[in-house]
């Protein structure tokens, strides 16, 4: 390939392309499995990303200098623990480890670098950190997709977004057909930003490459609803994967409970739950919320007092048992905000939601730091300070975040706040898109 490229590799680039990962076949094949993994963005909730791990500590049980591995292993750990899976510090331990090791093997590899910066940024939000791990892989990875790519990521988590969005693309650029790369980085800026035309050049890309990707397809029709507030698409979609893939219907049943919550059908939405299977139910934002709640919800919407608050008080016990092992995590604080707002417990609703904004502030995230004032604002609407719920709304809608125009209009979360004229101007103003200073 170089000699038709007449490219000029110096030769420690030689030397990289020409040294095989492992010669243990075995080995190699099972970390080829892990990364098909870590690749496919619906494979990777909290079961997949476990047997990524499972897989990467056979293969290097097989072959212990199995440098690619290691760094594969890293990034599945720091995945578990970025996206609240399993935010604990023995899944940061793991993945310290793996990357201890990748780097007594290949001390001054670019994707030593690589993997240290991405450690550095989902271990610690150390975005500075992170970025000059990646100037330093530059070095030995100058036109590598993965360095744009990270340092794109970084910087949306920093507010930058016009610069994050240029990264991106420029990963794209150079690996044009990295679908988690078109997904979850390049279409989820342009729809964080609420612009959603502009998401969805990337989404009819992916389905060029994958047609049957149901997760692809349901995020192209959850266009209309978040932009018009239109189910409709979004559920013919949901209809036909589960007609003619059932198998892919877990990795869409959180958008199919967002739309049966929108529909307000219960029965639907009671399907879409069963649908998770044992992975924790999540929407965005790596806020992740037990069963129980979810039950609660939909027993609220239905008017169902009695049956939601039991649903609530079981869904405590059950959230509690998740703050002990992870006390200083907001995510997992607003949560239990929130079902302390469903069981009317005014002030301690109010201390959890506070506490989550202070433990992820938008200023040290922010993307999740603005998802823990949107749901202070829900604490808040249940609670019956509207006052508050209208002030913390008002600023998660200037500034890039999830939620969006059909979200508002249709889920049942903002039913209180209805009729008040400063949630009806909030609901206006997120039709349009975001300006960014």
């Amino acid at each position: 390939i170089a000699d038709q490229l007449q490219a000029k590799l110096s030769p420690r680039e030689e030397s990289a392309i020409e040294r095989p990962p492992t010669s243990d076949i075995s080995a190699f094949d099972l970390y080829a499995r892990a990364k098909n993994i870590l690749l496919t963005p619906s494979s990777s909730g909290k079961a997949g990303l476990q047997q990524a791990v499972d897989l990467l500590n056979r293969a290097v049980g097989r072959d212990p200098s199995f440098f690619d591995a290691y760094c594969q292993l890293a990034y599945a750990h720091d995945a578990l623990y970025f996206y609240g899976l399993d935010h604990t510090s023995a899944r940061l331990a793991l993945a310290e480890a793996a990357l201890q090791v990748a780097s007594r093997l290949r001390p001054d590899a670019g994707e030593t670098h690589l993997a240290r910066g991405q450690n550095l940024y989902w271990g610690y939000l150390d975005y500075d950190g992170a970025l000059a791990e990646l100037e330093v892989a530059r070095q030995t990875l100058p036109n590598d997709a993965r360095i744009f790519r990270w340092t794109g990521l970084i910087q949306r988590r920093q507010g930058h977004w016009e610069e994050s969005t240029r990264n991106l693309e420029r990963a794209v650029e150079l690996n044009p057909r990295d679908i988690e790369l078109l997904q979850t980085g390049v279409a989820a800026n342009y729809w964080l930003l609420r612009r959603y035309a502009e998401a969805k050049p990337s989404l009819v890309r992916v389905l060029a490459f994958v047609p049957n990707d149901a997760v692809t397809k349901v995020s192209l029709a959850g266009l209309d609803f978040d932009w018009k507030a239109d189910t409709r698409p979004l559920h013919q979609t949901i209809d036909s994967v589960r007609a003619t893939n059932p198998a892919a219907v877990p990795s869409i049943a959180n958008v199919w409970l967002i739309c049966a919550l929108a529909e307000r059908d219960a029965a639907a939405a009671k399907d879409a739950l069963i649908a998770f299977g044992e992975e924790p139910i999540g929407f965005s934002d790596n806020v992740f919320f037990n069963r129980p709640f979810a039950e609660g919800v939909i027993a609220r919407m239905t008017k169902d007092d009695e049956k939601a608050r039991s649903a609530f008080i079981a869904a405590r016990a059950e959230q509690e048992k998740i703050i002990q092992a992870q006390p200083n995590y907001g995510p997992a604080r607003c949560v239990l905000g929130l079902i302390d707002a469903g069981l009317g417990r005014k002030e301690e609703a109010l201390r959890e939601g506070r506490r989550a904004v202070e433990l992820l502030p938008v200023e040290k995230d922010s993307m999740n730091g603005t998802a823990m004032v949107k749901y202070l604002a829900v604490i808040a609407a249940w609670i019956g300070d509207k006052d508050l719920a209208c002030e913390q709304l008002a600023s998660v809608i200037r500034r890039p975040s999830s939620l969006s125009y059909g979200q508002l209009k249709l889920l049942p979360f903002w039913d209180p706040l209805r009729g008040d004229p400063r949630f009806e101007k909030l609901v206006v103003e997120s039709q349009k898109p975001v300006a960014i200073k």
